[in-house]
């Protein structure tokens, strides 16, 4: 998406006569030269002016009001190809973005982009070689096959792509197919190390809660403890008060 926008300090007029695709017909006042150099430019460039689209009020065209001279120089530009998307421009009266010069917004609509799902791809199951019989059976059958193979004749690069055939039918007889998409995250990298350093993480996270649980206990019994002594204090002022009282009325 491209946006052209800005003070180009021309008037464009009103009139669209040979520039169609470039002007939408609904300007303000006349053309003048600076108006026509921006009409060449958006129309050598495959833009149109998104001001002209739309029926406007008066108060809604004017980008610059300066007592008694009132004009549009600001304009929005987008591709041509893009002007199904535009919904609204206008110019908020109220709102000046510079002095005397109005806040031109424009309002687009884009169609919601679907999300991309990978397609599934079954995997040879190449971690199951970690199996001491497993390993043992791929060996014996790739040793097999490498036997039965014609290796005469053959350039290096043959020799390669046979060669990674037998290992990859091999893996695929011994091992397997993956089914559908994986459920865990791949953990080829798993070691004690970071098991411990995984379980110790977890440990501190559950005394980090039950920390946090005591704490807001106490926060809540430090709450009560004080409200109790603010009303204590409370009552003690309000004996006091009615004792004071009653002392100056039983002197009168």
């Amino acid at each position: 998406m491209v946006v052209f926008a800005g003070d180009m300090n021309g008037h464009i007029g009103s009139s669209n006569v040979g520039y169609d695709e470039t002007h939408g017909g609904f300007g303000y006042g006349s053309r003048n030269a600076d108006g026509s150099r921006i009409v060449e430019f958006a129309n050598g460039l495959n833009l149109v002016i998104c001001n002209t689209l739309f029926t406007k009020q008066e108060a809604k065209l004017l980008t610059y009001v300066a007592g008694p001279v009132k004009s549009r120089v600001g304009y929005i530009m987008g591709r041509q190809e893009d002007k199904a998307k535009v919904r609204n421009v206008k110019v908020i009266s109220s709102e000046e973005c510079v002095p005397k010069h109005k806040l031109l917004v424009m309002d687009m609509w884009f169609k919601p982009t679907k999300s991309w799902h990978r397609k599934f791809e079954p995997r040879v199951r190449v971690w199951k070689l970690k199996e001491e019989k497993t390993c043992e059976e791929y060996r014996c059958m790739v040793g097999d096959k490498v036997e039965e193979a014609k290796w005469k004749g053959l350039c290096v690069n043959d020799h390669w792509q046979q060669m990674n055939g037998i290992m990859m039918a091999s893996a695929q007889d011994i091992c397997g197919m993956t089914k559908g998409p994986r459920r865990h995250k791949e953990t080829w990298w798993w070691n004690d190390e970071v098991a411990e350093a995984v379980r110790e993480k977890k440990i501190k996270k559950i005394k980090y809660g039950k920390w946090k649980k005591i704490r807001r206990r106490q926060g809540w019994s430090i709450r009560r403890v004080e409200k109790n002594a603010k009303r204590v204090i409370s009552s003690a002022k309000e004996k006091k008060q009615k004792k004071c009282a009653n002392d100056l009325n039983d002197s009168e």
